[in-house]
């Protein structure tokens, strides 16, 4: 399997996380390629078997980092015809949304919505999302 992370992290807490995640992807013997979010352009989604996206929310949102990353990217997909009507799934092509939050006023609901947000740039895609990861 080979699996890419893609992280935007600024204090720190997301990059232990994708580091995590990089580890366990390792010991199950997957190639793994770990890159922050602003020296990911060069990563072609579809040459993954899966893809983990990881940031903190901030206001319930990504990073406007991570956000101009994901649209820039669904862009591109959409003028090289991947992006299709009712979204049919593309056989193996799988993500991971994993965002980090402090939570100080209504805990994980803070960092749903931006969770759920990042998935759906993968949903139209065609990518399954396996799972969102609120840490």
């Amino acid at each position: 399997m080979k699996a890419a992370i893609i992280y935007w992290s600024k204090g720190g807490n997301t990059e232990k996380v994708a580091l995590a995640i990089k580890e366990g992807l390792e010991a199950s013997a997957a190639k793994v390629v770990l890159k922050r979010v602003e020296d990911a352009k060069d990563i072609d989604f579809y040459d993954y078997d899966l893809i983990c996206v990881g940031f903190p929310s901030y206001q319930w949102h990504p990073p406007e980092s991570v956000d101009a990353f994901l649209k820039t990217k669904f862009s591109e997909y959409r003028q090289k015809g991947f992006v299709k009507t009712s979204a049919p799934k593309v056989s193996g092509k799988n993500a991971l949304i994993f965002c980090t939050y402090s939570g100080p006023h209504t805990g994980i609901n803070e960092a749903v919505p931006a969770g759920k947000y990042a998935g759906q740039f993968f949903d139209h895609l065609g990518f399954t999302v396996l799972d969102e990861w609120y840490i």
